[in-house]
């Protein structure tokens, strides 16, 4: 017993304190299964799912959506993550709400998020988020504190589009010394046609190297697509597949792969009401 709590304790504090295996809440979590499988290139994501990853693409949202999702870190049952997601398109705008639960009994921290997005022009978005980040440890007491992120999204041509996020730009300490991770991310996403959908993603934690990420989706048939990708320092792969019912239902599923940790599934079921049903369009693919 002692031994499996120490082996627990040491993947836990591994996961929390490596951004690289975006492990830790205080980070964005996953864009939902989508994300995971397409190496969490996300951030030209126009999708609810960019309710996690770049908030500017809410913006783009044509009607009401809500994702929900969990995946469990290396297939270890104390290393869970649960994230739900809604916007809200207006006039005015739209907003939108997150929330994630990271951990277990003896360690987990919560994240909500408070979101709005609005578009500058037709192609320009922009978006911001406060965040409550919470953390419990039995027998040392909790913690919570708050910060924001702001994200831009452009189409510079019909096929292509680019997003920008930095997370926590104030440097924010949890306790004297141990900061929240301060990341900024660039990346795009191309969309040669309905079927297809290319991403990629510069991701530079004040603290850390680089990371690259890049993922593919491809639709087989109207309902059904395939998805692969990777991520660099350290090395993830990721593959997946989703369902997008005509009802604007989604049901995906996927699985990163550490060489040294294993895998980590996920599944997230997500709906988004679209305003124009009968209309065709290039954006399909990136959403």
């Amino acid at each position: 017993m002692q031994i499996k709590l120490t082996l627990t304790t040491f993947i836990i504090v591994l996961s929390c304190w490596s951004t690289q295996l975006h492990a830790q809440n205080s980070s964005a979590p996953m864009a939902g299964a989508r994300g995971l499988a397409m190496g969490d290139a996300s951030v030209a994501f126009t999708d609810i799912h960019s309710i996690f990853s770049n908030q500017a693409g809410i913006a783009f949202m044509e009607g009401l959506g809500f994702s929900i999702g969990a995946e469990r870190r290396f297939l270890t049952s104390e290393i869970n993550s649960i994230v739900g997601g809604f916007a809200y398109p207006t006039n005015a705008g739209t907003f939108g709400l997150s929330l994630n639960y990271f951990g277990f009994s003896g360690y987990n921290e919560q994240r909500i998020g408070l979101a709005y997005a609005r578009k500058l022009s037709k192609k320009i978005s922009l978006g911001a988020q406060v965040d409550y980040l919470g953390y419990s440890i039995p027998d040392y007491g909790n913690k919570s504190i708050f910060t924001f992120e702001l994200g831009v999204q452009a189409q510079l041509i019909e096929e292509l589009y680019i997003g920008a996020h930095v997370f926590n730009p104030v440097r924010q300490e949890v306790v004297p010394d141990e900061k929240v991770p301060t990341v900024f991310k660039l990346g795009a996403a191309y969309i040669p046609n309905k079927k297809l959908t290319i991403t990629g993603e510069l991701e530079k934690d004040i603290d850390f190297d680089f990371v690259f990420k890049a993922g593919v989706e491809y639709f087989l048939i109207d309902i059904l697509c395939l998805r692969a990708g990777f991520s660099t320092e350290p090395i993830l792969n990721s593959f997946g597949m989703g369902l997008k019912l005509k009802n604007g239902l989604m049901i995906d599923l996927a699985s990163s792969y550490h060489y040294d940790l294993g895998f980590t599934p996920a599944i997230s079921i997500a709906f988004e009401m679209n305003k124009n049903k009968g209309k065709e369009s290039e954006e399909t693919g990136n959403k």
